[in-house]
This record gives C-alpha cells, sequence and structure tokens, in this order.
C-alpha cells in the first residue's frame, strides 16, 4: 500500500472522529436523507470544492461537476442530475460556477489536440464562435481568457434555461431560479454574472416550449 493511499484513509478515520466528537448523532441524521436547496453545476477542477467555497455542510448542496462546467443538451449524466435535483429534491436554486483558470476554457482557445476530451472541448470551442467578434477584439490575452470564462458560465446558464426539466417546473409553478457565477482561484471570491433566470421570458421565442 502507498504512503498516499494509506494516507488518505487515516485522514477519512481522523475525520470521523472529529466530527463524532463534536456531534455524536452527526452521520446518524445525515443518513436519514438529504433535502438540499441548491444544486451545483461545476468545474471538474480539484481547486474548485462547491460546498466549502459556499461554507456549506454536506447534505445542502447537489453537485454535477464536468470539465468546464458545461450544459450539453445530449449529455445523460447533467440531464439526470438535473431532472433529480428539479423534480425529487425540489432545489429552489441552480448555480453553474465556472472558475478563472479554467483549463478547458484555455484549450477551447487553441488548436492543439489533447486527446478524446478534444470532443467535449469543441462545446466550448462552439461558445467562442458565438463571440468571436467580441473576444477577438480583447487584445490583452490574459482578459480575453477571463472574459471568455464569463461569457461561457453565461451561456450555460442559458443552456440550462432551455431544458424541458426547467422549463416545466417554472410552467408548474415550482420556485427555481438560475445563477451564474465565476470563482477566483486566487482570492476565494466568487463573481455573481448577475445573470439570474426564473422564467422563460429571458429566451429567444425558439426556446420557449410549449406543454
Amino acid at each position: 500500500m502507498s504512503d498516499f493511499y494509506k494516507k488518505i484513509l487515516d485522514n477519512n478515520k481522523k475525520w470521523v472522529e472529529r466530527t463524532l466528537e463534536k456531534d455524536p448523532n452527526y452521520f446518524k441524521d445525515l443518513a436519514k436523507g438529504q433535502k438540499p436547496p441548491l444544486l451545483w453545476i461545476g468545474c471538474s477542477d480539484s481547486r474548485v470544492p462547491a460546498n466549502e467555497i459556499i461554507g456549506a455542510k454536506p447534505g445542502e448542496v447537489f453537485v454535477h461537476r464536468n470539465i468546464a462546467n458545461m450544459v450539453v443538451h445530449s449529455d445523460m449524466n447533467m440531464l439526470s442530475v438535473l431532472d433529480y435535483s428539479v423534480n425529487v429534491l425540489k432545489v429552489k436554486h441552480v448555480i453553474v460556477c465556472g472558475h478563472y483558470g479554467c483549463g478547458g476554457v484555455k484549450a477551447a482557445m487553441g488548436n492543439d489536440s489533447i486527446g478524446i476530451i478534444d470532443n467535449w472541448i469543441r462545446h466550448i470551442k462552439d461558445v467562442y464562435r458565438l463571440h468571436e467578434q467580441y473576444l477577438d477584439s480583447i487584445a490583452d490575452e490574459e482578459a480575453r481568457f477571463n472574459t471568455f470564462v464569463e461569457i461561457n458560465t453565461k451561456e450555460q446558464v442559458f443552456d440550462l434555461s432551455k431544458t424541458s426539466i426547467v422549463q416545466a417546473a417554472w410552467r408548474n409553478g415550482q420556485d427555481l431560479t438560475l445563477h451564474g457565477w465565476v470563482y477566483g482561484l486566487n482570492s476565494g471570491y466568487v463573481t455573481d454574472l448577475q445573470v439570474n433566470i426564473s422564467s422563460n421570458k429571458d429566451l429567444d421565442e425558439v426556446y420557449r416550449l410549449k406543454f
């Protein structure tokens, strides 16, 4: 057994012991069920831990993560998480959280082939193409990178609002609001991108589903 593997097993035991010292019923209560008010769709990057960023405890955030926090309409994994969150857990908020310095977004700005992930990165490239004229007008590369991170996050919020799952919830009068954030790795703070959607009125008519 490697030292690293043994260390993480030992860390688990220590964490359980510390937790039980504070609350002997912690895990018994946690096992009774979950009722999180929030679904977090974030990046797989190990530096962006959803619970810690917002100071939430286990059971308070339902989480889905992938490369560059994408909402792809054909991604059954994401759609299954979204459906369960909205229709079973009845979350009231969904946050799509990107982060500055995102490797997936950076890769989409170049032409290097990385491997099978190229197929995923193409979804991010599609976002760049939609905003190419504006992004290419930003001379400073770092500023263009940061702006693309923000634009990509906003587009994922809009893509989320176009799903039949979200629109059906709104049609049924469910209290559900979508938000876009970007997390700063070098500061720890999140930036609210001020894209907060609670109905399909902000969508082009072609995306408004009739039930």
